[in-house]
């Protein structure tokens, strides 16, 4: 649960700071792009422009690039009030080359969202409703404030109020609509992203718990010829002691400490030799049977039901992820359920089918598209299990790894409780090297 809550809360640790290499290199390509723009128009279109006060600002821009290359590593990345200072230093350098050529009426002017957006997509809200806040108000005092637009000389061109309203209009919209949309984007991808990690340490887990029996195993077996060896020497000195009144009483205690340790590394080996065939390959009866076990104490009836069944039981290999994510969904089932959970299993020639059906209250029809989601509640409830969030979508993520199908919806109505349905193709189950390779797998 500490996990969880650490997720939720919104994060700005070093790993998802701005990088400052990626705002140099941007400010970079706005200079060469300012700079080309000034001479095309200057030399190029012959109109009159200001170009050493173009330029001067222009040059802030580069010396503020070489100060900070300088002044930091490239992959120093920044504190959300240090990038914040960095994109208001970009704003107002653009504002002040929007007034000397034109305000508004100049067609860069829509350029004015892009410090904004990216503000959206790294610093943390409120930040970016302040920069956007400075942003539209350098745009509303250059519909008013601002040098003539370069045009052909003796013949100003004249924009109609109409038009620059409908620029101004414009520019407000971008910056508002494009930094909601990349905030709302970017905090949707932190999310996914720490779920995935907290997804990977889950699944870490389970495969650490059941590598336990092989180290157990390796530990006996290593352990047992120096114990042997020690054991040996042990008889041999106490032959040659007799009944030694100082070293005799301790020497019978090394060797029967001795017989203790190779009794308990015997068990160990039994254990894993004995276990090995059944913890490795697991028949879907006593797959059900161990993902339902641990939660039949908590005063909900637990129904197994077998359905249809064609052909020789599946035994498919031990999988912990699977494990994992069938337990979770019915400790889910459990925790909503009013008195009973069924789970049911059936098989055939072509799939494995594990179906999970609770009497609670179900899903609300509203969010059922959107169940599997990370940090989602899909259910709400004075229940002591809370709501699925990101412990299903771990699961949900781990099974579908599996080569699984999900499907989530109402047995035949909102409040008569809920069914979850997993499948897998026959083969998938029996051989998981042949699932399909998922986003997860690849990340």
């Amino acid at each position: 649960m500490a996990m969880i809550n650490i997720l939720n809360t919104p994060d700005f640790q070093q790993s998802q700071r701005l990088r400052l290499n990626t705002l140099i290199r941007l400010r970079w390509l706005a200079i060469v792009g300012q700079s080309v723009t000034v001479l095309v128009v200057a030399y190029g279109l012959k109109f009159p422009l200001p170009v050493s006060l173009c330029f001067a600002l222009i040059a802030c821009s580069a010396w503020m690039n070489l100060f900070l290359a300088f002044r930091f590593p490239a992959a120093h990345r920044l504190t959300p009030f240090a990038a914040f200072g960095i994109l208001i230093f970009d704003s107002l350098q653009l504002a002040g080359l929007l007034y000397m050529t034109g305000g508004l009426t100049n067609p860069f002017s829509l350029l004015m969202t892009v410090p904004v957006v990216i503000s959206a997509t790294s610093l943390p809200l409120r930040l970016t409703a302040l920069l956007g806040g400075l942003v539209m108000t350098a745009a509303t005092l250059l519909v008013f404030i601002h040098l003539p637009l370069p045009w052909h000389e003796g013949a100003p061109l004249a924009m109609p109020f109409i038009y620059v309203a409908g620029m101004w209009m414009a520019v407000l919209s971008s910056i508002a609509f494009t930094a909601m949309y990349a905030f709302r984007v970017a905090a949707e991808a932190r999310l996914l992203a720490n779920a995935l990690a907290a997804t990977e340490l889950v699944l870490q887990r389970e495969q650490h718990l059941s590598a336990l029996d092989g180290l157990a195993a390796a530990a006996a077996h290593e352990l047992g010829t120096p114990l042997a060896t020690i054991t040996l020497v042990a008889k041999e000195m106490e032959k040659a002691l007799g009944s030694d009144p100082k070293y005799g009483e301790d020497v019978k205690l090394l060797r029967s400490q001795s017989e203790r340790c190779r009794e308990i590394l015997k068990r160990l080996t039994s254990l894993s030799s004995e276990g090995e065939a059944h913890l490795s390959r697991l028949p879907l009866t006593s797959l059900v049977e161990e993902v339902t076990a641990p939660h039949r104490d908590f005063g909900i009836s637990i129904k197994l039901r077998p359905g249809d069944r064609t052909g020789p039981e599946p035994v498919g290999r031990r999988n912990p992820g699977v494990i994992y994510g069938l337990g979770n969904l019915v400790e889910n089932a459990v925790d909503f359920a009013r008195k009973s959970v069924t789970v049911r299993w059936s098989w055939d020639d072509a799939a494995v089918t594990f179906s999970i059906i609770d009497d609670g209250p179900g899903f609300p029809p509203e969010i059922i598209d959107r169940i599997g989601e990370p940090y989602m509640s899909t259910r709400q409830g004075t229940e002591a299990g809370g709501g699925l969030g990101l412990g299903l979508f771990i699961a949900k993520t781990l099974l579908e790894r599996s080569g699984a199908a999900l499907d989530f919806r109402n047995s035949s109505g909102l409040g008569e409780g809920a069914v979850v349905q997993i499948s897998w193709p026959r083969n998938v189950f029996l051989n998981p090297e042949m699932a399909p390779a998922t986003m997860f797998d690849t990340a």
